[in-house]
């Protein structure tokens, strides 16, 4: 007989789950959120302002039946057990799931597990607790705090220039590129030239004139020291020191996130996701497992038990001699040590074992977690330096190589970093303290202003500058291109006009707010109601006494930004017709709105871009509610042709299917034809 229901987010996991525990527990999903803050009261907010911000939450849309079929499940227990993911978070989903179901407080328990393996859920299950109100705090502080934020800004960008949206972080992020953006603009390009001296088997640069560091500004400079340099070069000094090559922590969100662009070429959402399949459970063999601890953490810690394996593993696989020690992170400034650091559920699943039941993208994602966290506990890598300074008439001239004696963690992580050997011969050989160059060379140079921020960069400035959470910087990300705020340019983000604009308008409002200082103690305050040392609501009436007035400001001073006009005239009131933002993209409507409602048609302006291969209708350029571009019919509902790609007025050659055009490739809509 079934005592127990336990409640989890994902499907997924439940299936997991439930596999581990006895007959007398039935494992259910809630799906996700249940819950969230209503649209009612003042500005929408979904909280009463005046009576300590309370709020007022409701069933989300399409979940009501959710929530009605774990009313009836939890009816039929004795206990209900609240497993939702752990962090601040999973922490809120199970409160709300506690209160939305009328779960009475002596028939719950809350456990946490930073894995999905049998031992460490039931590990769990065998140390149960009770919600922690302070983590709840913080989480319904942390998202009032973003509702009023968004709600007001948004409402204000809409109005004045035509942007989408604004937020707390996201509007921190979309600075951090219009100024990096700006410092590229205002760059200044200097000139400078470097000199090298070519030999049989390596070279050496000019570096200093009489011990002094030498700058060479132009041609004429260049040419001037050449003038005075022979091809004979006096061996001043040869120094050989051993240096140690320390491996890199074992990952977090943030630096998985970071890696996994620039080694992998993942979108920090795709990463994320890929992430969640291996935490929540894999298929094998024989059992069904979660193959990586929580992913959603900035904590390098890793358990006793993981490291003890480690070192056997490492002991038994490559020898003793590559046993390192567990590394420490000195600055622990921001970092919620809830759970460990991302890593293997097991040592002894390697990624060799499991790659037959991984997609892809998965087996490189894990193999790069597995052997980050098995690298951070290897002995350093040793190398051998050797620096030779030659001398030529007064000008030192520096050569600098390289050799790998001790391979260390590299043996399993060289793939991902650089590690080319760069080897300065014996100069014994030469059986002389004078060498004479091949040629000597002039090379010309110009300064470079910091580039465009990557994914990967852009996630590493706001982790190091503390905005926002690691869990929340994939959506920040795909929200500033969904708004159309910044386009990606060779893989780096460059402003867009209106991203600019929104900028530049919060900027002249709210610069005490949209900033990196105020954004980051923001994060700091959250965190101290979390360890129960803010009271959340005092927090969010000090900041709502600074914001609202700001706002109402902003709304009565900000210039508007003028329509663009089309150049034509409103056929009913004669006023200029101009180009609106609602909804569902961009329309045409008269400026003499609310004395005058036309709208011309949409007949009038779609844009046609094929014939519907599934019906006598045309295919248009659509907009999803998050503007996103497809391509659908327009005799919708009737007909249901839709297509992310961009269909092209063609037929395929092998199928006769509709001919679609994707990243500047023509392929077929069927089959696999390209062109």
């Amino acid at each position: 007989m079934i005592k127990a229901l336990v409640i989890v987010e994902s499907p997924s996991k439940s299936k997991t789950i439930e596999k581990y525990l006895g007959s007398q527990y039935s494992v259910v999903s809630s799906k996700g959120h249940i819950r969230d803050l209503s649209t009612s009261g003042k500005y929408g907010f979904g909280v009463d302002i005046d009576n300590n911000f309370k709020p007022n939450y409701i069933i989300i849309r399409g979940k009501k039946k959710t929530v009605d079929e774990l009313k009836k499940e939890v009816k039929k227990v004795d206990k209900v057990i609240l497993a939702t993911d752990p962090d601040r978070e999973g922490e809120a989903i199970s409160w709300h799931l506690k209160d939305a179901l009328n779960v009475d407080d002596s028939n719950y328990e809350r456990v946490i597990f930073n894995e999905i393996t049998k031992e460490k859920v039931i590990e769990a299950f065998n140390n149960p607790r009770k919600i922690d109100d302070s983590l709840v705090k913080s989480q319904e502080a942390r998202r009032i705090l973003d509702r009023i934020i968004g709600f007001r800004l948004s409402k204000l960008m809409q109005n004045k220039t035509g942007g989408k949206s604004a937020g707390r972080v996201q509007s921190v992020a979309l600075k951090l590129i219009v100024d990096r953006e700006r410092e590229i603009e205002a760059f200044v390009t200097e000139e400078y030239w470097s000199i090298v001296a070519k030999f049989k088997d390596f070279e050496a640069s000019l570096e200093k004139f009489n011990n002094k560091k030498i700058d060479i500004h132009n041609e004429l400079e260049a040419k001037e020291i050449k003038s005075k340099l022979s091809n004979a070069f006096k061996i001043d000094n040869i120094e050989k020191k051993a240096k140690n090559k320390k491996g890199k922590m074992p990952f977090i969100t943030s630096t998985l996130q970071q890696d996994a662009s620039n080694k992998l070429n993942f979108s920090a959402n795709k990463t994320m996701n890929l992430a969640q399949k291996l935490y929540e459970g894999i298929k094998l063999k024989d059992e069904t497992v979660g193959l990586i601890t929580y992913m959603r953490t900035d904590s390098t810690r890793l358990s006793s038990d993981f490291i003890n394996n480690a070192f056997q593993h490492i002991a038994t696989t490559y020898g003793k001699e590559y046993l390192g020690a567990v590394k420490v992170k000195k600055d622990t400034n921001n970092v919620q040590d809830a759970h460990e650091a991302i890593r293997p559920t097991s040592v002894n699943r390697t990624p060799d074992i499991v790659k037959p039941y991984l997609t892809n993208d998965e087996y490189k994602l894990y193999h790069m977690i597995y052997t980050r966290a098995l690298a951070s506990l290897m002995k350093d890598a040793k190398v051998s330096q050797t620096i030779i300074l030659l001398d030529n008439n007064g000008y030192t001239f520096k050569a600098t190589g390289q050799e790998l004696v001790f391979d260390g963690y590299l043996k399993i992580y060289a793939n991902y970093e650089d590690t080319e050997d760069k080897i300065l011969p014996p100069l014994e050989k030469y059986h002389s303290s004078v060498l004479v160059s091949e040629e000597i060379e002039l090379n010309q140079h110009f300064t470079k202003p910091q580039p465009r921020f990557t994914e990967a960069r852009l996630i590493k400035e706001m982790e190091e500058l503390g905005i926002g959470r690691p869990s929340t910087y994939a959506k920040i990300i795909d929200t500033l291109k969904e708004r159309d705020y910044v386009l990606v340019v060779e893989k780096k983000f460059k402003p867009t006009e209106i991203g600019v604009i929104i900028t530049d308008k919060l900027q002249e409002f709210f610069k005490d707010l949209i900033n990196v200082e105020y954004t980051a103690k923001m994060e700091s305050d959250l965190d101290n109601i979390a360890d129960g040392g803010t009271i959340w609501y005092e927090l969010l009436e000090q900041f709502y006494k600074q914001f609202e007035p700001n706002v109402k400001l902003a709304f009565d001073k900000m210039e508007k930004k003028e329509h663009q006009k089309t150049g034509e005239d409103c056929p009913l009131c004669a006023h200029s017709l101009i180009i609106r933002k609602g909804k569902y993209g961009e329309f045409v409507a008269c400026s003499n709105f609310p004395n005058c409602k036309y709208i011309k048609s949409e007949e009038k302006q779609k844009e046609i871009v094929a014939d519907c291969p599934k019906c006598e209708g045309k295919i248009i350029k659509k907009q999803t509610k998050k503007g996103k571009i497809f391509y659908g019919c327009d005799n919708y509902p009737k007909c249901n042709f839709a297509s992310w790609d961009k269909p092209i007025d063609e037929k395929c050659a092998n199928c006769g299917s509709l001919l679609v055009e994707n990243k500047n490739l023509i392929k077929c809509s069927s089959c696999d034809f390209k062109r």
